[in-house]
């Protein structure tokens, strides 16, 4: 990792006849008409995932209780709104700000009711859900871990909610924060990935990773049984959230709004953004190195075996342990999540769930790299998901993101660990990876003294 010390920077209306007017009062009704008319016949806008949210956002509001989320269709480069009700106004003013409408029958308040209902009856340890507009459904997902007279209660639930609001499917591996390694850091027994860079309440450098990384240990270092250069300030995990919050011990130290792809490629990161489901995304770990994938589902509930996390991210992004805390992002330049956990691996596909940026940001008052530009929520709220549970934070003016990139925590020439020394049982690392260590993915790059030499497969 770089060190470099660098400075701080900080109507009127007109008179007219009767007759005038008269005439204009029958026009109306007819000019009213065409507009409807060319209104049903207009096209969706072409749109960039951004876009797109920020369209959605717009829209929630305009809409209000008729909004019933809304998903990014990639293909088409469309935003795709899901309309309840028969109010033909509302679908007229969706369709002229440029979107395609979709009129479904679950509200944003039926499927938050019935968020609730699984919240209370279903919170087994391995099972998961998440809103997905696109089927204007909640996705509930079970690991194998949940059998017999647990996977009977949650099936009995899912039935009871009533016909159309939920499916229930099974997933093959086992739902487990991927605590490991990523563009690596170290702490105790435990190796996870510096997510991104940024700048913290009170202008020093930072940067995110997983909040069961951060209860793991308080201290981190950029190589295995290194010097410590970071302390966290604040974590959380289980509960509303998985992320945490280092800051850089050395208040001098550069951190670039980068994401390191390795083979000296990165990727410049210009804001932070929730995501979109249908949004097209990538992600960065140092077991696994870069994959990509499509988000499927917000406002994301994990039953992980240490405690329910809530208002993830869900994708079909392949991950392993040791990617825990690493950065998900967009081609693009937008930061949008951290490595949480889910099941399967790189060979087989799963599930993954990833802390979204900007509520991590409001929560601990940093903004993305130098912090030139906000990153939390925003002004922006809206897309995706049903209700709040589908926001799409905004970058604000657009910050800046580091990723793990120049200033990331490498493996270096020690590489990211075997045996014992990987993330480890649950007691070293909040239930992460049991005895896997990544079994010498993290051979490095060797740059100690220039890009944080980040391991990968």
């Amino acid at each position: 990792m770089s060190h470099k010390r660098i400075p701080k920077r900080k109507a009127a209306l007109a008179a007219g006849a009767v007759a005038a007017l008269g005439a204009a009062a029958l026009l109306l009704p007819n000019a009213n008409a065409s507009q409807t008319d060319a209104a049903d016949d207009a096209a969706p806008r072409t749109l960039k995932a951004a876009e797109a949210s920020d369209l959605a956002s717009r829209l929630a509001e305009q809409l209000g209780g008729a909004f019933a989320g809304a998903y990014y269709d990639a293909d088409g480069r469309q935003l795709v709104v899901n309309v309840v009700g028969d109010d033909n106004d509302l679908v007229v003013q969706a369709k002229k700000a440029g979107a395609a409408v979709r009129e479904v029958d679950n509200s944003t308040a039926e499927i938050e009711a019935a968020a609730q209902t699984l919240k209370a009856e279903a919170t087994i340890p391995g099972t998961a859900w998440a809103v997905d507009p696109r089927t204007n459904r909640i996705q509930v997902t079970a690991d194998s871990t949940v059998t017999g007279a647990e996977w009977d209660r949650l099936e009995s639930t899912v039935q009871d909610l009533g016909s159309g609001m939920a499916t229930v499917k099974r997933s093959a591996g086992e739902f487990k924060p991927f605590v490991e390694g990523g563009d690596a850091v170290f702490g105790g027994g435990a190796r996870c990935s510096l997510g991104f860079n940024v700048t913290t309440q009170d202008g020093a450098p930072g940067f995110l990773t997983a909040g069961h990384c951060g209860v793991a240990a308080a201290e981190w270092s950029d190589a295995q049984n290194g010097a410590p250069i970071g302390t966290v300030e604040t974590a959380t995990f289980p509960g509303e959230g998985d992320f945490a919050l280092v800051a850089y011990d050395d208040p001098a130290t550069e951190a670039p709004s980068t994401v390191d792809l390795g083979d000296g490629r990165t990727v410049e990161i210009t804001q932070a953004a929730e995501a979109a489901v249908g949004q097209q995304v990538l992600r960065m770990g140092s077991t696994t190195g870069l994959n990509d994938g499509t988000v499927t589902g917000l406002d994301a509930t994990v039953n992980y075996a240490e405690g329910t996390v809530t208002g993830l991210i869900q994708t079909d992004v392949c991950a392993e342990p040791g990617d825990s805390g690493g950065s998900l992002f967009t081609e693009d330049g937008s930061a949008i999540g951290l490595t949480s956990g889910g099941s399967g691996d790189c060979t087989a596909g799963g599930e993954t769930f990833f802390q979204p940026v900007t509520t991590a940001l409001e929560a601990v008052g940093a903004t993305i790299g130098t912090g030139d530009a906000g990153a939390g929520a925003g002004d922006e709220a809206g897309a995706g998901g049903a209700g709040d549970e589908g926001a799409v934070a905004g970058a604000g003016d657009g910050g800046a993101v580091a990723g793990a990139g120049d200033a990331g925590a490498g493996a270096g020439d020690e590489g990211a660990g075997a045996g014992d020394e990987g993330a480890g049982a649950d007691d070293q690392a909040a239930g992460g990876a049991g005895d896997q260590a990544g079994d010498g993915h993290g051979a490095g790059r060797g740059a100690d003294d220039a890009s944080g030499a980040a391991s990968r497969q």
